[in-house]
């Protein structure tokens, strides 16, 4: 069954689309690509792709957790850099959310994100 996953406490969907969707047979949940924007103005974070790490990851664990799960349970996580350049540093700060049994991950470097952002996630986790 098709549950929709919604919380303040990420930005909204800017199209038409949910920020995650959980299919409790299989108990897994989809989240919809996060940006880094700040839930509470809607504006994307100031700073480089180490803060927008961060707050992409915010916005992530947000997510997760109204959905039930969490960084623990996490299968596969899918990024999208504007830069390639940025991987070492988006690395950096993605070990501190993830320490050991890590999820599996692709890495993709795109033409332009929305709001032409640095990066871009999306995650599939256990709930």
């Amino acid at each position: 069954m098709k549950k929709i996953v919604r919380t303040d406490k990420a930005p909204e969907a800017i199209g038409p689309y949910n920020q995650a969707v959980a299919e409790t047979k299989s108990g897994l949940v989809f989240t919809a690509g996060q940006i880094p924007l700040d839930p509470a103005t809607g504006a994307v974070v100031d700073g480089g792709v180490a803060e927008q790490t961060h707050r992409v990851f915010k916005n992530l664990e947000a997510v997760l957790e109204a959905a039930g799960s969490g960084f623990l349970k996490v299968l596969k996580a899918t990024v999208f850099l504007k830069d390639m350049g940025d991987f070492a540093t988006f690395n950096q700060v993605y070990s501190e959310y993830f320490k050991e049994d890590y999820p599996a991950r692709s890495a993709v470097q795109v033409a332009r994100l929305p709001k032409d952002v640095l990066i871009e996630i999306e995650m599939i986790a256990h709930l």
